[in-house]
């Protein structure tokens, strides 16, 4: 009996799940330990949390922002409620709070693995995700900010992507504003007419920040423009000392990642607020001018007690950004070939294919397997 029948609906998958065949899911692979082994050369250790995790736990404090996008199910076992990670940092952050909070500060964690989300309209096709990325947990100061996003491009510049850029925000300061100047009924409008970069409808819904939210809406670009914009502005005496610190914290972080990479593009968006879901302070968006998607995001948030600083990038998103790596050479062998020609194959970069009975034609078995080499006379020959 067939282990799989072939039915109309066998290749049906959910919305928002995909196979990855070969070459897809190998390149995959590759690019995470890319990544990986680059945040592991710098001191960040791996850990590996599980997949699922009881509601209460996974979305308890910071998680419960994250609420409206996770899948939920029964555990038949203890009959309590059980839900699928949505996102990979709440769990490190449970994890650093708990599992090792007797470990010495600062900790440095790193992770990849797959999440599932919900979506939104027009993104269902995002419902299944990988993720790799690196958790700082303990200091709050611009170097931690720092180390983050040069080792992020680091890692990004191993895999050969080009033209990266990481986009800072600090949503706070355009919030300290908004709260202590609209009326609550009106912020929601407010904060979507600065997403939408809408400003004609910041103007009107501004009220006695207009102007100031206007400044700040015309200084999202190159930092250092849009940090002498800033600095420019005569916050309302009311809310300078809240708002304030804010702004120095982001000038402080971006002097301190241009002495660890100076030669990485900064932008800063000071009214993106989008997605920030947990975040309490500096905000990071990866890109790259040969991708039109994010290919990661992260910044300040709160482990447990404990501040922490992140970033998570995207693998897909990565590989569709990164130069096509080489394919593998595939050599067709013989049934019983020797194991120290196989291994002198294997330290060439061959990926060896074995016979299973003695071939009239290797040749041709060769080519028929996808193979672009045959052992012959004690060699590899191309086909």
């Amino acid at each position: 009996m067939s282990l799989y029948s072939e039915t109309p609906s066998a290749a049906l998958l959910p919305s928002g799940f995909s196979d990855l065949l070969p070459g897809e899911a190998e390149a995959e692979a590759r690019g995470i330990a890319c990544v990986m082994e680059a945040f592991s050369r710098h001191g960040y250790e791996r850990v590996r949390p599980p997949m699922l995790e009881f509601e209460t736990s996974l979305l308890n404090g910071s998680g419960g922002a994250l609420s409206t996008q996770t899948f939920r199910l029964m555990d038949p076992s203890s009959h309590r409620m059980m839900a699928l990670r949505p996102d990979m940092t709440t769990q490190i952050a449970r994890i650093a709070s708990v599992r090792l909070q007797d470990a010495p500060r600062p900790l440095r964690l790193s992770y990849s693995g797959s999440c599932i989300v919900i979506g939104t309209p027009g993104r269902e096709a995002d419902r299944q995700v990988s993720q790799a990325g690196i958790e700082l947990i303990g200091p709050d100061s611009a170097q931690a900010d720092a180390e983050v996003v040069a080792l992020g491009a680091r890692a990004l510049e191993e895999l050969g992507i080009k033209g990266v850029s990481f986009d800072l925000s600090m949503p706070a300061l355009a919030l300290g504003l908004i709260e202590t100047a609209i009326p609550e009924a009106d912020r929601e409008d407010l904060i979507q007419a600065l997403n939408r970069k809408d400003a004609a409808s910041v103007a009107e819904l501004g009220g006695s920040i207009a102007d100031t939210l206007a400044v700040m809406l015309q200084a999202a670009g190159p930092a250092s423009r849009a940090l002498d914009l800033l600095a420019s502005l005569d916050f309302p005496a009311s809310v300078r000392p809240s708002v304030r610190p804010h702004f120095e914290r982001l000038v402080a972080s971006v002097a301190a990642i241009r002495e660890r990479a100076p030669s990485l593009r900064l932008t800063v968006d000071p009214v993106d607020f989008r997605g920030w879901q947990y975040h309490t302070g500096l905000c990071i968006t990866v890109f790259s001018t040969t991708s039109r998607e994010e290919l990661g995001r992260g910044g300040r948030y709160i482990a447990g007690q404990e501040p922490a600083c992140g970033l998570t990038l995207r693998p897909q998103a990565l590989l569709r950004a990164a130069p096509v790596p080489p394919s593998r050479p595939r050599c067709y062998v013989p049934v019983r070939l020797e194991d120290e020609a196989m291994a002198a194959l294997h330290a060439q970069g061959f990926a060896t294919v074995s016979a299973l009975e003695v071939d009239a034609e290797p040749d041709a078995e060769a080519r028929h397997l996808r193979c672009t080499h045959v052992w012959r006379n004690g060699a590899a020959h191309a086909l």
